[in-house]
């Protein structure tokens, strides 16, 4: 008996531990819904929110500036999870970027298969309407630009951490911090993507995926 007990505090009593840590922060597997109705993208003929799970950015006016975010993403989030069905990128870009986009996206290609990224441009309305609808506590600059990234859902809903030990309500990621994108979107892009392929698993038992 005594063994037994002492076996179950060194093996089993850490790796429930372990599960409970790593779990909680995310309210075991699920992220918050913080903002429901985001605005989709009723300006664009090829992208949509709508039955995507979307990292969406703002690059406004100043692609160049924000080059250094788009790597960072493109590194950290990206090429770790573009090869999942119903995953993309999109970026709101203002309609005088188009040469600096051309120069993004060949530097991006030579990185990893950039076919999920999607730069779509916008008036300043457009862009300044899409953001207000995510109802964060985050603003925009004078480009219409930002380093923080969203999640926005299949329903377009934006997820995220409702009580994050840094910041309380978490509505995006900063792009700037490699930290940030490491130790918390990572970890929140996974447990949505898995969210996901567990209701399909549910609804469609026969499925693959």
């Amino acid at each position: 008996m005594k063994k037994t007990f002492v076996l179950v505090v060194l093996f089993v009593l850490p790796i429930v531990a372990y599960l409970f840590f790593a779990s909680g922060v995310t309210n075991f597997g699920k992220l918050a819904q913080l903002t429901k109705d985001v605005h989709e993208i009723d300006f664009s003929d090829q992208v949509q929110f709508k039955d995507k799970i979307t990292v969406l950015g703002f690059l406004g006016s100043d692609v160049e500036g924000r080059k250094g975010n788009a790597f960072n993403l493109n590194q950290k989030i990206y090429k770790r999870f573009y090869e999942f069905g119903d995953f993309q990128f999109v970026m709101l870009i203002s309609k005088d970027q188009e040469s600096e986009v051309e120069a993004l996206k060949t530097e991006l290609a030579t990185l990893a298969d950039n076919d999920k990224w999607n730069f779509v441009y916008a008036s300043d309305e457009q862009i300044n309407s899409i953001f207000k609808s995510l109802k964060t506590d985050i603003e925009l600059d004078a480009k219409y630009s930002t380093p923080y990234v969203f999640i926005v859902d299949k329903d377009l809903t934006l997820r995220g951490r409702s009580n994050d030990e840094d910041d309380g309500t978490k509505y995006g990621f900063n792009s700037n911090s490699v930290a940030d994108l490491n130790n918390k979107m990572v970890d929140d892009v996974k447990i949505i993507l898995a969210e996901y392929r567990l209701a399909l698993k549910k609804n469609n038992p026969d499925s693959a995926k």
